[in-house]
């Protein structure tokens, strides 16, 4: 009896360190407001992780606020990431009201200012766009993997691990990429958007960036910027514009009519993925297919010779 009695006691006492250990193991509950920050949550945490992405394909994250079961997850959370430099403008005095009670992280603002695109709009701010070029987005993902470490540090060196193997992953998109486009004829090499998403991928791989919109969709398109395009399109012999996922096309069709009017032809050159990931479950749907597809039909729009389905043969269609 005696010895039943101290197994009993024994156990009594084990059993809390054992469940804690087991706790210890369990996924980390990660949100992340956008899927391109999601994306480098999963690929750094692995495992590890549990990511509940806020903003889907098509979501505008100019625009976008909070819904209450967003607030439940975030509340819940171990970690909540957010993009910062303005891009969530909707949702800023909720994150920096949430900051003071939860761990919140503006993965962005890690970033060094000297690397940064300056805001039309607004002398204090920056352009957020830098999922844009693969080159800064090696970056985030850094910032990203520091999040997590300083959230559960005993898993630093998993890790580390995989961040190493997808920062690869990059490195193989950048020489996908700059080899690519390098192959536009350089009279090509302007890109025509809705609104002004794609400066860094412009800065990184020589191309003039024209939005109809400013940085931010909030931001109105006025006749006069529509008028000044359609001169600029005609004038320069532009033939291909783009529309955006996340945008309405009503402005590129605008410039595609006026452009008609004085004689000259311009087509729409693809669908880009400019605030927003593709679709849940595909290629495109993860940070390496966005930019590959973005890549692909840009060069492939402007007059250069693409792989048919892009970097690694995964691209959900031909071009």
């Amino acid at each position: 009896m005696r010895i039943r009695r101290f197994a009993l006691i024994v156990t009594s006492l084990l059993l809390p360190l054992i469940g804690g250990q087991a706790m210890a193991q369990e996924p980390m509950k990660v949100v992340a407001t956008t899927g391109m920050i999601a994306d480098a949550a999963r690929q750094v945490g692995g495992d590890q992780v549990k990511v509940k992405g806020l903003m889907g394909p098509g979501v505008d994250p100019h625009a976008y606020r909070q819904t209450r079961s967003d607030i439940v997850a975030m509340t819940r959370a171990d970690l909540v990431l957010w993009h910062g430099l303005y891009l969530e403008a909707q949702m800023e005095d909720f994150f920096h009201d949430l900051e003071r009670k939860r761990n919140v992280v503006a993965v962005a603002d890690g970033l060094p200012r000297d690397v940064l695109r300056g805001h039309d709009s607004y002398a204090d701010k920056f352009d957020p766009h830098v999922w844009m070029t693969p080159v800064l987005w090696k970056q985030m993902v850094r910032q990203v993997q520091k999040a997590l470490t300083d959230t559960r540090p005993e898993s630093a060196e998993f890790f580390a691990a995989n961040a190493d193997a997808h920062l690869a992953d990059l490195d193989r998109l950048i020489a996908y990429g700059t080899e690519t486009l390098a192959s536009v004829p350089v009279s090509n090499k302007v890109l025509v958007t809705a609104h002004d998403a794609f400066g860094y991928f412009g800065r990184d791989f020589g191309f003039e960036v024209l939005g109809i919109q400013g940085i931010s969709t909030q931001s109105e398109a006025g006749l006069n910027r529509i008028s000044e395009l359609v001169d600029m399109l005609a004038d320069r012999k532009i033939s291909a514009v783009f529309v955006e996922s996340s945008v309405s096309d009503r402005s590129i069709r605008a410039l595609i009519e006026g452009a008609a009017s004085k004689g000259h032809e311009v087509k729409i050159g693809g669908e880009l993925f400019s605030d927003a990931m593709g679709a849940d479950g595909t290629y495109e749907g993860t940070y390496l297919g966005m930019l590959d597809h973005n890549m692909t039909t840009i060069a492939g729009a402007l007059g250069a010779e693409v792989p048919e389905r892009g970097m690694d043969g995964k691209l959900s269609a031909g071009f």
